[in-house]
Parts: C-alpha cells; sequence; structure tokens
C-alpha cells in the first residue's frame, strides 16, 4: 500500500474503488482491505479500511511510527504482546506504540470492520511477524 505518495491535493475516493483481497500469510484468511491513503515518504500516513470476516485474525506485527484503529463495526479482538485481549465495539479506537508488538482480529462469531492510519518510516508502515499461536 506505499506505492505512491498521499495526494498533493483534494481527493476523493469511492467506496469499493480500490477494495481488493489482503495478501496471503498475513492473517489466518485473507481479508478486504480499501486503501485510503497510499503513503510512501517518511512522515506521510497510510490509511485502509479492513474488513474482516469472523474468526480472522492478523498476524503479529509493529508499526514504526505507531498505529491508530477505529472501529466501524462488529465486534473485535486486540492484544499487545504480553498484554490481556480486549474486545473491542462500534466507536472504539485503539492506539498501539511504535514497535509494540500486537495483532487484532474479528471475534468467532461477528465480523470486524476498521479504519487504521499509520505513518511511514524507513519505507515501510508496518513489520510482519509471526501467526498468533493461542488466544485466550
Amino acid at each position: 500500500m506505499n506505492s505512491a505518495p498521499n495526494p498533493g491535493k483534494m481527493t476523493v475516493r469511492r467506496p469499493g474503488e480500490k477494495l481488493t483481497r489482503s495478501p496471503d500469510g498475513l492473517s489466518t484468511t485473507p481479508m478486504q482491505v480499501e486503501p485510503l491513503l497510499d503513503g510512501s515518504r517518511n512522515g506521510e500516513n497510510t490509511a485502509m479500511r479492513a474488513m474482516l470476516d469472523p474468526g480472522t485474525i492478523a498476524n503479529w506485527h509493529a508499526h514504526p511510527r505507531g498505529q491508530l484503529l477505529y472501529v466501524l463495526s462488529g465486534t473485535g479482538i486486540v492484544q499487545a504482546d504480553g498484554g490481556p485481549i480486549i474486545t473491542v465495539h462500534e466507536g472504539d479506537s485503539v492506539w498501539f506504540d511504535p514497535g509494540e508488538r500486537h495483532w487484532h482480529g474479528a471475534t468467532r462469531d461477528d465480523s470486524f470492520s476498521y479504519i487504521s492510519i499509520q505513518a511511514v518510516q524507513g519505507g515501510r508502515a508496518v513489520d510482519w511477524f509471526e501467526p498468533v499461536e493461542k488466544r485466550s
């Protein structure tokens, strides 16, 4: 998603214009993602809308400059490495500190949709790690 700099002027994107499936291997099952901002330069934001089917969990990952999640719909679960698993609902927001290993996903019985915002540092906005082994 970091293929182009942020727009240099007002830009309107309509829902579904850039809707794709996430690459294999980043979550238990692919999710639908829609890029909203395609930042590529240090300090530029990337943003996306993600829609996860019930039970879909993203692998452990971290963001060099942190990440903000804003829950649009459904029921999600989030966990920072070493912390408790927390259930989140529509309207909740979650902040993960720069470099903080974490995962997020949909509960087993509900879909989960959110907007994520993260800034680019060193040409990347995310570092992906191993799949989540256990979730309590």
